[in-house]
């Protein structure tokens, strides 16, 4: 045996020998259980990495929305690797785009004993991992959930998108400010509570901007899983009224768009209309159309924009340009890893989150990014639109809080 294989062992006898020691002198004083002794072994095992656990659904229906979220938080990981001086150590949990099963993910990231989480794509899936989330104190950062449910009822969740409130400002103040419009009309899925949020912040908006309580002349619905939009379509033309605020599935958007195509309407929805397949599948009758987008490349750059511009470039291809979802993945991993470092430790959840919402124009792939007490992030909203078969940037909404 060697002097070195000797010392190894001795060190392991050692170790031993005082943990069982330790053990001893906790039944003892009657303070203590093995579970507890054990869990006084894994603090000083956690010590050695930095977990983030990663809860998004990397199967089912939702799989391909989710991997930009993850492409963006490994991107992060590896230009930042470390945070308090250790290794960061991704962990990631598959609540598979089901409710039922995002609960039983969210306690295998909360049994990792991770110091924060960062998801989940769709708000209702973060609502249910946000219970098991809060019950075990563990900081969350959504990416691309707007609902403000998420936050603001969960004092453990933030996230570094906007909530659907701004969305629907953000697209009255256009119609007001850019279009210089007056009247618009709603189209919407009935019983959808997403669609009816969406819709009534705007029409609230722009009553409010042009003084007149009847600006949305018109609210037109239709069935969940309608094929046909003919009816609604006549309603809306014998109007007379060009806007249409539609805050839908793109799916749905794709077939209205194209059902309506030559009527002169001009289309006006929301960051789910943000994908390379939006114009992929849309062709002619996207033209013109607008949304509010999470994420805008060409705006509002930090020098951290621009390093996970290049970054992306040199992974992907200098001919890629990255999603929105991409960019926020990125920035809920500069957010997480921000907050661990001031807090300067990755073992109490309360001292994290408590410096997540203290978080001030922390440089970001999206922007400076600053969050409000309730975790919300306080950043302007672009509106671009579809132009020569592209995305092309056209107004931007700032914020104003309190209002």
């Amino acid at each position: 045996m060697t002097d070195k294989n000797k010392s190894m062992g001795r060190f392991r006898r050692g170790a031993g020998l005082l943990a069982a020691a330790l053990f001893c002198t906790w039944l003892l004083a009657g303070c203590a259980t093995f579970d507890d002794f054990i869990k006084g072994l894994d603090d000083e095992e956690t010590e050695e990495v930095v977990r983030i656990g990663i809860f998004e659904p990397m199967s089912g229906e939702d799989k391909e929305a989710g991997a930009l979220e993850i492409q963006g938080i490994e991107l992060a990981h590896e230009l930042y690797p470390e945070a308090l001086g250790k290794p960061v150590e991704l962990f990631y949990a598959d609540n598979r785009s089901d409710v039922t099963v995002a609960e039983d993910a969210a306690k295998e990231l909360a049994a990792d004993r991770v110091a924060a989480v960062l998801g989940s794509y769709t708000s209702t899936l973060s609502l249910v991992g946000g219970d098991v989330f809060e019950e075990h104190a563990i900081p969350a950062v959504g990416i691309t959930c707007t609902n403000p449910l998420v936050t603001k009822i969960n004092p453990y969740y933030a996230r570094v998108c906007f909530v659907d409130s701004f969305q629907g400002n953000a697209a009255a103040k256009y119609v007001y400010e850019c279009l210089k419009q007056t009247q618009a009309v709603v189209l919407r899925e009935a019983d959808n509570d997403y669609a009816s949020a969406m819709a009534q912040q705007f029409s609230d908006k722009l009553s409010s901007l042009t003084g007149d309580p009847q600006a949305v002349v018109l609210t037109a619905e239709y069935e969940k899983g309608a094929q046909d939009f003919t009816k609604q379509l006549e309603q809306i033309r014998s109007g007379g009224v060009k806007i249409v605020y539609f805050p839908s599935e793109m799916k749905d958007a794709l077939a209205v768009m194209k059902a309506a195509e030559g009527m002169g309407l001009t289309f006006i929805g929301t960051d789910k209309w943000d994908r390379d397949e939006f114009l992929e599948q849309g062709g002619s009758a996207v033209e013109g159309a607008a949304f509010t987008a999470i994420y805008d490349a060409d705006t509002q750059l930090t020098d951290m924009s621009a390093e996970f511009l290049d970054a992306y470039a040199e992974k992907y291809g200098s001919d890629k340009t990255p999603e929105s979802a991409v960019a926020l993945g990125f920035d809920a991993y500069l957010v997480a890893r921000e907050a661990i470092n001031r807090a300067g430790t990755a073992l109490s959840g309360g001292a994290i989150m408590a410096e997540m919402t203290k978080i001030k124009e922390l440089p970001g792939a999206t922007g400076l990014i600053t969050l409000n007490s309730d975790g919300d992030p306080i950043k302007p909203v672009a509106i671009n639109t579809v132009s020569g078969g592209a995305f092309t940037h056209a107004y931007t909404a700032e914020p104003v809080w309190g209002q």
